[in-house]
């Protein structure tokens, strides 16, 4: 017997967080997710982490002219928990010892919308 496909009206909403991050150690998509995941298991704990539905869904490398290194993402998560999960990632301070620091750039409901509006990649 073949399981049905959940209708899109019973679904989970998603919301895409786009955040940008500025080290002074290159971070990789692992990196990031470590991260995030660390700062959210230590401020809300593992029963309210599992309810974000968190995924990291693209990041990119910049250039920097001085000597840091910027990162910009999107993560997406629930709905409802947006705000707990912008609260986790402005918690992290530290990876390897060097200083991190995160910043919501915006919100949005589609990946797309979050490239242009806040990404804002140069072709």
């Amino acid at each position: 017997m073949k399981l049905k496909i959940l209708p899109p009206t019973l679904r989970n909403d998603k919301r895409y967080i786009s955040f940008e991050a500025v080290s002074e150690v290159p971070l990789g998509k692992e990196d990031v997710i470590s991260l995030v995941w660390e700062s959210s298991l230590n401020f809300h704990g593992e029963c309210k982490t599992s309810k974000f539905d968190l995924w990291v869904m693209r990041i990119w490398s910049l250039k920097s002219a001085d000597d840091k290194n910027i990162i910009k993402g999107i993560l997406q998560c629930n709905r409802e928990e947006v705000s707990s999960v912008r609260a986790a990632i402005l918690l992290v301070n530290k990876f390897k010892g060097k200083r991190v620091v995160f910043h919501t750039i915006g919100i949005s409901g589609t990946i797309k919308a979050g490239i242009k509006k806040f990404i804002k990649l140069e072709k």
